[in-house]
């Protein structure tokens, strides 16, 4: 008996192994890249409508003038951002010139704020001295007309200009 219930310890013994699944096994990190893939998808998406702009886009080039310019001038809109534009341009007519630079955000359909310089050199305007306005202003529509016209309209020797932009 005794010789029995050792051929059953040692058969049990061997017989005897871990339980091995052969199912799939669960990968946390698997899981974790699905979430991360899912959320840089939506992420991706929100940042695609932040971009839209909420006014018509004015990218591309748009006519300038001047009030003392006789010559059409152009003026270039680069799409930044959200209604945001860097614009660079400007209008010549023999020794008279006025030369935009800076950047545009478009808050509605008739207020375009704008930072930067304009810079204009008019000869019948105090000699001819070069005249640079850097503060921050705006160009405005008003009515139906088809421009926006520059606010801060007073240059430094005291004369008023009329700088337009054309839709």
């Amino acid at each position: 008996m005794r010789e029995l219930s050792l051929l059953f310890l040692l058969i049990g013994c061997f017989s005897c192994s871990k339980n091995k699944s052969t199912g799939p096994k669960y990968s946390a990190a698997a899981n974790i890249d699905s979430i991360n893939a899912a959320r840089t998808k939506y992420n991706d998406s929100i940042k695609i409508l932040n971009t839209k702009n909420h006014f018509r886009d004015l990218s591309g080039s748009h006519k300038l003038t001047h009030s003392s310019i006789t010559s059409f001038g152009a003026v270039n809109f680069k799409n930044t951002g959200r209604d945001l534009y860097q614009v660079s341009g400007g209008a010549k007519s023999g020794k008279n010139y006025v030369e935009i630079e800076g950047q545009i955000k478009m808050v509605s359909e008739k207020y375009l704020n704008f930072t930067g310089k304009v810079t204009q050199r008019i000869i019948e305007n105090d000699g001819g001295k070069t005249d640079v306005r850097s503060k921050k202003t705006s160009f405005v529509r008003t009515g139906n007309s088809p421009y926006w016209r520059f606010q801060n309209r007073v240059n430094n020797s005291g004369f008023a200009d009329n700088i337009d932009i054309y839709r």
